[in-house]
């Protein structure tokens, strides 16, 4: 579909600039568009449409940029403060990626990857406080897996707000599952 649009974009484009145009092309290069039209000999505009997903570690160094951000129930404003999900929608949406904005909408989002595949970057979901109730209302993004899982949230808990947090017993008792969406 966006292949379609730009076709069409650059046919327009070279149609509005006259007899000028001499050359275009497109190119597909690792699910990413370039577009290249040239007008003349001395001058050439280049387009780039980036559909391209980001990496895992870009997920994670943006991240690691919000810490520090405040705990606000119900809030995706990093100028307010943020919740768990409202911490994972910021996030992607830093990088155009839609995701659900509750916690509970992310159980049977994304795929999910077992234990011995889990990688930085995938997501880790908890219940919420009440470890007895199975459902989702926690999550964070992992963030290393050297010895130990560490992830990336914003917790209303002791430290209130963006942290990072090692896999310890307590959110190992609330552990719901890994998702990846990247």
């Amino acid at each position: 579909m966006i292949k379609i649009f730009l076709i069409s974009f650059v046919y327009l484009f070279s149609n509005c600039t006259g007899n000028k145009s001499k050359k275009i092309e497109l190119k597909t290069i690792n699910d990413s568009i370039a577009i290249q039209s040239q007008i003349d000999s001395k001058e050439t505009i280049s387009q780039k449409d980036t559909i391209s997903k980001p990496l895992p570690n870009q997920i994670i160094d943006y991240a690691k940029t919000l810490i520090g951000v405040p705990y606000k129930y119900g809030s995706t404003d990093i100028n307010v403060g943020l919740d768990c999900s409202g911490f994972i929608t910021s996030v992607y949406n830093h990088f155009n990626i839609k995701v659900p904005r509750s916690s509970v909408d992310f159980t049977n989002y994304g795929k999910k990857i077992e234990w011995n595949n889990v990688k930085p970057g995938d997501l880790i979901l908890f219940t919420g406080t009440d470890s007895t109730i199975r459902n989702v209302g926690h999550m964070g993004i992992i963030i290393s897996k050297n010895n130990e899982i560490e992830f990336i949230h914003s917790t209303s808990g002791k430290d209130y707000g963006v942290t990072t947090t090692p896999l310890n017993k307590y959110y190992q008792g609330r552990f719901v599952k890994v998702i990846r969406i990247l």
